[in-house]
């Protein structure tokens, strides 16, 4: 039961200190407009959306309205394109992706996620065909955000998907050329891809989920820094257990309510309530860093010795304070790490403190991986898939999610900035180091580690 104090708390943090509801995800599953005619498949999706989601963003306004809890982004997950339009080829998930981009423009929300195939073990022609699609897909359309999952602790890494898939990633690169590769930045690669991540791109609306449901990502950054800043200015002694607790309490009422909102929203659009994902996701804005975070924890330059353990802090605080707040956790739930959304990473990366290999070490603690990542343009598809590679290997061995969303920015090189705009900010192109493209070469599965052998 939600008290009256527990909210009145927390409404200075949203007032304040930057904290929001990230996203409303709408989650659907669209198993039921499979068809061997694409007009009538797009068609049924088209219209199954409309009737689940067409109040999504009108009730979801009055609730932020009713509350005074700003939500910045309505989204809608769906079931994974390979799984309902397997009878399709590559063009005709091209059309899909046209239908699903005319669609959630309708609806008024943000993104669409799903398209989407789970590939970690081996791929289905209709998994070849979607990764085949994917430049032209997210390429023509605007709303559309693509992932795919390579790799799992029960099943190893699929090498030659996860080469395919960094293919596709250079295409999309080339295909949106003019925007500094922006295509790249609406397509995730993961190890371990949960089925209920309500933010974007990766998005899916997974097995084992309802008809339809509703989850809450919220954010605040700003607001455990500003806890932690408060902590600091404190005349008490204090040490990092400290630190953590305040991290962990801030965590716990952010949580509850995202919790509110959630069920509040789905109540009135009588579906039933899914996770909260307590994510803390930054933007360009200062004052909504997790790089003001480190700081504020004495990581006066983000890369330096004691980073990973910083995060590792944080990370950990924030799940356990999720976790006590609610029994309906889950998404990915910890810090995000994208390297052009936080203003304080895009510096330390700007001036050589915060590398790519830093950034890895990083991921295996934090809650996804290589985010927002630029690249030189000219990377070859293999260097690109041993990124990934190493990425899933760290998700695989520590059955955690880790994933990686690059962009190899066409014509530029380490130095370069690459210039996306709006939340999405500004990224320097960062060195990559080659020389494993023989090992990639080599193709097959990278068996799962012993450990996953738990029945």
């Amino acid at each position: 039961m939600l008290r009256t104090e527990d909210i009145l708390m927390t409404l200075r943090m949203f007032q304040d200190e930057n904290c929001d509801v990230r996203t409303v995800t709408m989650g659907i599953q669209l198993h039921d407009c499979a068809d061997p005619d694409l007009e009538a498949c797009c068609d049924k999706a088209r219209r199954k959306i409309r009737r689940l989601a067409g109040r999504l963003v009108e009730e979801g306004k009055q609730v932020s309205a009713q509350y005074g809890i700003p939500i910045v982004n309505f989204r809608i997950s769906i079931t994974p394109v390979a799984w309902w339009a397997a009878h399709h080829d590559a063009g005709g998930l091209v059309e899909i992706a046209k239908a699903l981009d005319e669609v959630a423009r309708e609806t008024g929300v943000d993104f669409v996620g799903g398209f989407s195939a789970f590939v970690e073990k081996g791929e289905t022609r209709a998994d070849r065909e979607l990764i085949l699609a994917l430049p032209e897909a997210l390429g023509c359309s605007n709303r559309v955000c693509g992932s795919l999952n390579v790799a799992s602790s029960r099943a190893g890494i699929n090498m030659d998907a996860v080469l395919a898939i960094s293919r596709s990633i250079r295409a999309l690169a080339q295909r949106t050329a003019s925007e500094d590769g922006f295509g790249c930045a609406k397509l995730v690669v993961f190890a371990n891809m949960p089925d209920d991540n309500p933010f974007m791109a990766g998005a899916v609306h997974g097995a084992g989920e309802a008809e339809c449901v509703i989850n809450v990502g919220v954010s605040g950054p700003g607001v455990v820094k500003r806890a932690v800043e408060r902590l600091r200015g404190t005349e008490s002694a204090f040490d990092l257990g400290d630190i953590a607790e305040e991290i962990k309490c801030t965590a716990y009422r952010v949580t509850r309510i995202g919790e509110l909102i959630g069920n509040a929203l789905a109540d009135r659009l009588q579906v039933p309530f899914g996770i909260v994902d307590l994510s803390l996701a930054p933007t360009p804005r200062i004052g909504d860093s997790v790089g003001e975070i480190l700081q504020m924890m004495g990581i006066d330059r983000i890369g330096a010795a004691g980073t990973t353990a910083a995060v590792a802090l944080l990370t950990d605080a924030v799940k356990k304070g999720g976790a006590f707040a609610s029994s309906s956790v889950g998404g990915l739930s910890g810090a995000f790490i994208p390297v052009s959304e936080d203003a304080v990473l895009e510096q330390a990366a700007a001036c050589g403190d915060l590398s790519l290999e830093k950034l890895e070490a990083l991921t295996s603690i934090c809650s996804v991986g290589l985010d927002m990542a630029a690249i030189p343009g000219d990377t070859s598809a293999e260097t690109i898939a041993g990124i990934i590679a190493d990425e899933c290997a760290i998700g695989v061995m520590n059955h955690k999610t880790t994933a990686c969303r690059l962009i190899p920015v066409p014509g530029k090189q380490p130095g370069d900035e690459a210039e996306f705009g709006g939340l999405f900010g500004t990224a320097p192109v960062m060195p990559v180091r080659e020389g494993g493209e023989n090992f990639i070469r080599f193709g097959g599965r990278i068996p799962a580690p012993i450990h996953a052998l738990r029945n």
